[in-house]
């Protein structure tokens, strides 16, 4: 039995195999359960009683050689072929492209720099309001069209409670917690019942803008109103002020200016007049001063409201407002050179 054993285990230390399928069948060989260690160890019976101690070690030993020999080749086997493996495992399954910057976020943050250098901070507050913040405080009047259900999102258990139709409730909420001067822009999404089209959508975004101190006047609006325009548009971009009725504001009006299309000369964009409405703009009424805690016969003010929207089609001529929510990649990818 142990010259058995000696010979086997001289044949388990040479063990080679060049392939999987000569490795199995060495396996099979020697450590299967008809495998030539197996019927060693089928005789072990058969000893004698005073050599069983020697015999049973020495079969021991030999099986563990066996194990190691073959799991030394196998390992051998397995680092070849990942070495010659072409595949790179650390990448991902497929290309992946990468996100560009959404359009409506580059104007938006074109506008926050624009009126940043003109000395204006940022203000948020929440898109879920209070009819108090939204309208009442901005001198809208009880029966006015923008509080009916057609035009204004409310929660039906409690009729108080709407999604906000304009940022202008930011600047409500900075006047009653602060005294001028304040000057501020609130950029943010807002809400209308509204249905959607290629013009319209039941959510858009807006920036609006407010400064309040003594002795304000309407020619300071107009200068920050014509250098925004030519910061946005280029410096060779005309404004044009039309009355108008807002009532938050008075006096009122309506801002355009010369369209960048055909440069004023008149086009289908600007339904040939050379001028395209951009946003509406005023001095801030006594009444919503007074109602925000603000002494209107100190202080004065202007403010002025934008469709983000609006002005990204006027610098990229997109013509489908749904475009814009619709996560198409191919649209997304066109305004990579604008990042």
């Amino acid at each position: 039995m142990i010259a058995k054993i000696k010979q086997l285990l001289e044949e388990v230390e040479t063990l080679k195999a060049s392939n999987a399928e000569e490795l199995e069948a060495l396996r099979i060989k020697y450590l299967s359960k008809k495998g030539a260690i197996n019927d060693l160890m089928a005789d072990f019976r058969n000893v004698a009683a005073d050599q069983k101690k020697e015999v049973g070690m020495r079969l021991n030993e030999l099986k563990t050689k066996a194990q190691e020999r073959i799991n030394a080749l196998k390992e051998a086997f397995d680092s070849q072929d990942s070495g010659s493996c072409d595949l790179d495992l650390t990448r991902s399954a497929y290309p992946v492209d990468l996100g560009t910057r959404h359009p409506l976020s580059i104007v938006k943050n074109e506008i926050i720099d624009i009126f940043g250098r003109l000395g204006f901070s940022i203000a948020e507050g929440p898109e879920i309001e209070d009819d108090w913040h939204v309208f009442s405080a901005l001198n809208f009047a009880e029966d006015h069209p923008a509080r009916d259900m057609q035009d204004t999102f409310f929660i039906e258990a409690h009729p108080d409670i709407i999604l906000r139709t304009h940022t202008s409730s930011v600047q409500s909420r900075v006047m009653e917690v602060s005294q001028p001067p304040i000057r501020i822009i609130c950029p943010g999404r807002v809400y209308r019942n509204e249905a959607i089209s290629y013009r319209a959508h039941c959510f858009f975004h807006q920036v609006e803008a407010l400064y309040i101190d003594k002795d304000v006047s309407f020619t300071d609006l107009k200068q920050v109103l014509l250098l925004f325009a030519k910061e946005m548009f280029g410096a060779d971009t005309k404004i044009r002020l039309r009355p108008s009725y807002f009532p938050f504001t008075e006096p009122s009006a309506e801002m355009d200016i010369s369209c960048n299309i055909c440069g004023g000369k008149g086009c289908p964009f600007c339904k040939h007049t050379g001028w395209v409405e951009i946003l509406g703009c005023g001095m801030v009424d006594p009444n919503v001063l007074e109602s925000n805690g603000i002494d209107s016969k100190v202080y004065s003010g202007y403010a002025l409201g934008m469709g983000i929207e609006r002005i990204t089609n006027l610098k990229y001529q997109v013509k489908d407002l749904r475009m814009f929510s619709e996560n198409d990649t191919r649209f997304l990818k066109q305004f990579e050179a604008a990042n």
